[in-house]
C-alpha cells in the first residue's frame, strides 16, 4: 500500500456528534482538512456551528449540520440518513458529545444520573448501533468513541461521569468483536487534561498548576492533539488496530514520580 493510501481516510463521510465547540470542532475540521465531507449535530450553540459548517466549507468539504440531541434515539438515524442520502455511504463515526458534572455521589439525583448518562452513554449506544447498521453491508467503515482518561486515573466527585466513560469502553470493545467480520473497527480515544469549553469552569488557577507539574510533557493537551489521533483512527493506518483505548494525556496516567531519594 502506497503511503498516499495508507494515510487516507476509508471513505468520504463521516458523522460526529457535538460539534459546535471544543474537541467535536476540532475533529471536525481535521477530518474536512484529511478529506472527509461531515455530518454534524449540536444541541444548543447555533453560532458555534454555523462557524464550524463555516471552517468545514473553507477546506473545500461539504457540511451538513443539524441541531438534535444524542440522547435521543432518533438523532443517530437522522445522522446517518443524511449521510447516506447526500455521498451514499457512512465511512466514519465519532462519538462525542458529552457533558461534564461534579457532584458528590451521594448528592447526585436521580434526574442528575439518568441525564448524564443520556448524552455520555445512551446516545454512545445509538450512535455505535446505527453506525454498524450502515457499516457492516458496505464492508468498511470507523466507529470511533471519545471517552476520557478519567476512567484510569481516577477523579473524585465524577461518578456518573466516569461510570459512563467505562460503559463506553465496554460498549467498544463488544462491538470490535462482532464488527470485526465485516470489515469495520471500533476504537476509544480517551483525553486527558484538554483545553476546551467543556472543562472552562472546573478548570481553576490551581488545577491547572497541579496539571502542569503531574503531567511529564507539562502542559495541558489542545483539541487538535485529540483530533490529529482521530484522523489517525479514520484512516487505513489503522486498519489493523480494534477494540483499543488510546490515551491521549501527555503521560499523565503513567506517572506514579512522587520525587524518591536517590540512592547515593
Amino acid at each position: 500500500m502506497a503511503e498516499t493510501e495508507r494515510t487516507a481516510l476509508v471513505g468520504p463521510s463521516a458523522v460526529v456528534t457535538g460539534v459546535s465547540n471544543g474537541i467535536g470542532r476540532a475533529i471536525c475540521v481535521a477530518l474536512a482538512e484529511a478529506g472527509a465531507n461531515i455530518v454534524g449535530c449540536y444541541y444548543s450553540d447555533h453560532q458555534g456551528a454555523e462557524t464550524v459548517r463555516q471552517q468545514v466549507e473553507a477546506t473545500g468539504q461539504e457540511a451538513i449540520i443539524v441541531q438534535a440531541d444524542t440522547g435521543d434515539a432518533a438523532t443517530a438515524s437522522i445522522l446517518a440518513g443524511k449521510a447516506m442520502e447526500r455521498w451514499g455511504s457512512v465511512d466514519v463515526w465519532v462519538n462525542n458529545a458529552a457533558r461534564l458534572m461534579v457532584k458528590p455521589l451521594i448528592e447526585t439525583t436521580d434526574d442528575d444520573w439518568h441525564g448524564l448518562l443520556a448524552a455520555n452513554l445512551h446516545g454512545y449506544f445509538y450512535g455505535s448501533r446505527e453506525a454498524a447498521r450502515s457499516m457492516y453491508p458496505q464492508r468498511r467503515g470507523r466507529i470511533i468513541n471519545i471517552t476520557s482518561a478519567a476512567d484510569v486515573l481516577v477523579v473524585a466527585n465524577l461518578g456518573a461521569y466516569i461510570a459512563a466513560k467505562g460503559g463506553i469502553l465496554g460498549l467498544t470493545k463488544t462491538l470490535a468483536l462482532e464488527a470485526a467480520e465485516h470489515d469495520v473497527t471500533v476504537n476509544a480515544i480517551s483525553p486527558g487534561a484538554i483545553d476546551t469549553p467543556l472543562n472552562l469552569q472546573a478548570y481553576t488557577p490551581a488545577v491547572r498548576r497541579t496539571y502542569e507539574h503531574r503531567i511529564p510533557l507539562g502542559r495541558i493537551g489542545s483539541e487538535e492533539e485529540i483530533a490529529d489521533v482521530v484522523v489517525f483512527m479514520a484512516s487505513h493506518a489503522s486498519r489493523y488496530l480494534t477494540g483499543q483505548e488510546i490515551v491521549v494525556d501527555g503521560g499523565l496516567v503513567i506517572n506514579g514520580t512522587v520525587g524518591h531519594a536517590m540512592d547515593d
